[in-house]
């Protein structure tokens, strides 16, 4: 997806593809955080997530807690106005789900 991203910003079409971004039903965001993005994909997540902001459901899956997201999104304005678009109308499993719908083990005596 970045890589079209780069492509439609040399070759002008760039408005066009966030557009189209925007219009998709669900846009699944994969392992957040698992890859280190550079500014310029930094500030196409945050167009894309300002165009669908309260139009469209995004999905994001990550396998750190939301209150590291800063960190791992980069550099501090850009990632404070991205977590600004996703984090204000986020809903979240609760706190004691656990991986495959296992149930905790009660402690140890």
């Amino acid at each position: 997806m970045f890589e079209d991203l780069a492509m439609a910003r040399l070759d002008c079409s760039f408005p066009r593809l966030i557009d189209k971004l925007a219009r998709v039903q669900l846009f699944i965001v994969n392992d957040w955080g698992t890859h280190t993005r550079n500014d310029q994909q930094r500030l196409h997540l945050l167009e894309i997530f300002e165009e669908r902001y309260r139009r469209k459901s995004t999905l994001i899956t990550a396998q750190f807690p939301i209150a590291q997201w800063h960190c791992m999104t980069g550099e501090p304005t850009i990632a404070d106005a991205i977590l600004d678009w996703i984090i204000h109308m986020h809903t979240a499993p609760p706190p004691k789900a656990t991986a495959c719908g296992r149930k905790k083990r009660a402690p140890l005596p």
